[in-house]
């Protein structure tokens, strides 16, 4: 019998977990010794203890005693940090790989502006995975009319941008870190910066994303005006639900369009009356509306203002999904933050090195990290809960999840969409998606509750973790 090479390893390095285990017993010790100091004091003769203000010296020693139990604690950080290395090229061929859907959330285009947005999707539509199975959802909590045109011309310049990337192999792929001054294509620069070919579809590339923020920043200029005559506001708007379709007159290839990913507009219903739990709520009614439309059963979750700056992180975190051995006991995989523009003198460590390259690795080698709120794949399944996985007849879904048999089938795994045909997004579907998003769906069901992305916390990314480690 052949034996198939591992999709993944992972590295022990014990020099480390010596130094690391030496240094805590060392900081042990020294510890103990002021520990028995503190103490020691307090049982000396009257005389003694009369010189020193005896509430001042408790206070000292609480602190010291919470200081050093903070400190053992975050010895499990230290204690079996491992590190790991993928091999992307032994997964199986495109056909047998599971489809993503990918959740972006967004709520208020002042704050977040809309083409850093857009650039965010444009960079998750050009990963480096088969676009049929590839789809896009962003959530809009501010029902923004900016945010919605923004989706549909980031399609229309995505139609000439993912062609490109797929053509050169370009690395960044995110249009706005691509053409920054301070942005380094190794690909481009080594293999096809002498190429004549090449800088011309750069020239083209690079004109053709200008008119694409020119348009974007024009109607943004329209929106504000618009924004104040109408009554929908951010807060109070009825639920909206659009499948991005090219609408345009231009000429392009034939198969250009089957080469794009899915891209859907998703505004939930939000009603002052009503508690809307944030983003977790948000990802909610992601998980509910594309249950009905792809229903992959992975999903990437992306801050809006955190893009893909790795096309391979799709295939890499296949690597952990399809290994037997760790796939029946894995929900998610956790990919670190990278910040950009950081003062090269970043002494508050505002780019999070010491807890993506510490911190994390440290917990890897226990039991997994946490959700860090974005940059993850997770499994579908893993959200719904033991529902699910404890294979409850339909009237336990239908309370758990609600009363969509639409919905309740896709968990059961006996409904089966095409997202590739767009003329099969029916209005009927699309009904039923706006009923999906509405306030009321949730209502006495268990969203938030005991299943999905957790309510009761703004931090829904550490607590749905922590749960889910309690699981198993």
């Amino acid at each position: 019998m052949e034996i198939c090479p591992p999709l993944h390893l992972c590295h022990v390095s014990k020099t480390s977990i010596f130094i690391n285990r030496l240094h805590g017993l060392l900081h042990s010790i020294a510890i103990a010794f002021l520990i028995y100091y503190r103490a020691s004091f307090l049982f000396q003769k009257p005389q003694t203890k009369a010189t020193v203000p005896m509430l001042l010296w408790l206070l000292v020693f609480v602190a010291e005693l919470l200081l050093s139990f903070i400190w053992l604690i975050g010895q499990a950080y230290h204690w079996h940090p491992v590190s790991r290395t993928v091999f992307p090229e032994r997964l199986p061929e495109d056909d047998k790989l599971p489809a993503i859907d990918v959740f972006i959330c967004t709520v208020d285009p002042n704050k977040e502006p809309t083409l850093e947005v857009m650039n965010t999707v444009l960079s998750a539509m050009a990963l480096d995975y088969p676009t049929e199975k590839l789809n896009l959802y962003l959530s809009d909590d501010g029902g923004a009319a900016v945010t919605l045109h923004g989706m549909k011309e980031a399609w229309r310049f995505a139609k000439s941008w993912l062609p490109f990337c797929k053509k050169y192999g370009i690395k960044t792929r995110c249009p706005k870190a691509y053409f920054s001054a301070t942005s380094k294509d190794d690909d481009n620069d080594d293999s096809f910066g002498s190429s004549n070919e090449f800088r011309a579809d750069r020239q083209l590339i690079q004109e053709k994303y200008a008119d694409f923020k020119e348009r974007v920043m024009r109607f943004r200029e329209d929106f504000v005006l618009e924004e104040k005559k109408s009554d929908i506001t951010g807060r109070d708007h009825p639920a909206l639900i659009e499948v991005i379709q090219d609408n345009s007159n231009e000429e392009a290839p034939k198969d250009e369009a089957n080469e794009m990913p899915l891209l859907v507009y998703v505004s939930r219903e939000k009603r002052p009356s009503h508690p809307h739990h944030f983003k977790a709520g948000a990802l909610n009614v992601l998980l509910r509306v594309s249950g009905v439309i792809s229903n992959s059963p992975h999903i990437l979750v992306l801050d809006c203002d955190m893009y893909c700056n790795d096309p391979t992180s799709a295939r890499q975190a296949m690597c952990f999904f399809f290994d037997p051995n760790i796939s029946s006991s894995l929900a998610f995989v956790q990919f670190p933050q990278r910040f950009h523009n950081i003062s090269k003198h970043d002494i508050y460590d505002s780019q999070l090195r010491s807890t993506f390259g510490i911190l994390w690795q440290g917990l890897d080698g226990l039991k997994g990290p946490v959700l860090s709120g974005t940059g993850f794949y997770i499994k579908r399944n893993s959200l719904y809960g033991d529902s699910v996985q404890k294979g409850c007849n339909l009237l336990e879904l239908r309370d758990t999840f609600g009363l969509s048999n639409e919905f309740v089938n896709s968990i059961r795994q006996n409904y089966k969409a095409d997202p590739r045909s767009y003329g099969s997004v029916s209005s009927m579907l699309l009904q039923e998606t706006r009923i999906l998003a509405s306030c009321d769906y949730p209502r006495h069901t268990k969203w938030g509750e005991e299943a999905c992305f957790l309510y009761h916390s703004v931090a829904e990314d550490f607590f749905t973790g922590f749960i889910l480690h309690c699981k198993g």
